[in-house]
């Protein structure tokens, strides 16, 4: 009988948030190390990997003379620079939002960055030990604009920055965008289960409201 591995609720709460606002995802990415067996065998996983190329992500257009509006959806908490490529390598917790040391390792950074490394005009060997030190990286595309890289904890956190998004945060935004485009995601099927159950809220009338410290 095949066994159904299912993702994280806050790793499936993340990515919806981040296809929200206009990213291609990949969650849950396996990291593969060869042993002094010989063998290979899982070292770690990437809970998120995300790029949001620039310009306005559009929810709707209207297209031969039809009726209806055009949305446009960005979240300020995400920083987003004009005209620039952003690349997202996180970290999800359902506690603190902090790094796994992991992570940050040159071997797993490579790893995910190698899949994307036709985007950079540098070289990972120059993107990476930056992103190390300091949790960024801003240089040029291989067609000339701009990319930045970063390092993102998700998780509990009265912070929002850079490489900081709260759990709150994503909960507040997701719902927004909901119950303010209700006309549109009404008929929507949300079928995984963090976007499923905040969907069911704003049909049904709810509203989220914190009442304690993430």
């Amino acid at each position: 009988m095949r066994q159904t591995v299912q993702m994280d609720i806050a790793v499936n709460l993340v990515e919806h948030y981040l296809r929200l606002n206009g990213y291609l995802t990949l969650s849950e990415y396996e990291i593969q190390e060869r042993t002094r067996k010989g063998n290979w065998e899982t070292v770690t996983d990437v809970d998120m990997v995300a790029i949001r190329f620039p310009g306005e992500f559009v929810l709707t257009e209207v297209h031969d003379g039809g009726q209806g509006r055009q949305l446009v959806i960005e979240d300020k908490g995400l920083m987003l620079e004009p005209g620039t490529v952003d690349v997202i390598v996180g970290e999800v917790k359902q506690g603190e939002a902090v790094f796994n040391a992991g992570l940050t390792s040159h071997g797993v950074l490579h790893t995910v960055l190698q899949r994307f490394k036709w985007l950079y005009s540098d070289d990972l060997d120059t993107v990476i030990p930056e992103l190390q030190e300091t949790g960024i990286h801003r240089g040029k595309s291989c067609q000339g604009g701009d990319i930045r890289t970063r390092l993102v904890a998700f998780g509990r956190s009265e912070e929002l920055n850079i490489n900081t998004i709260s759990l709150t945060h994503m909960i507040n935004t997701s719902m927004a965008y909901l119950e303010d485009f209700d006309d549109i995601f009404r008929g929507a099927q949300f079928k995984e289960p963090a976007p499923g159950f905040l969907h069911l809220l704003a049909k049904t009338g709810f509203s989220v409201e914190k009442t304690r410290k993430s």
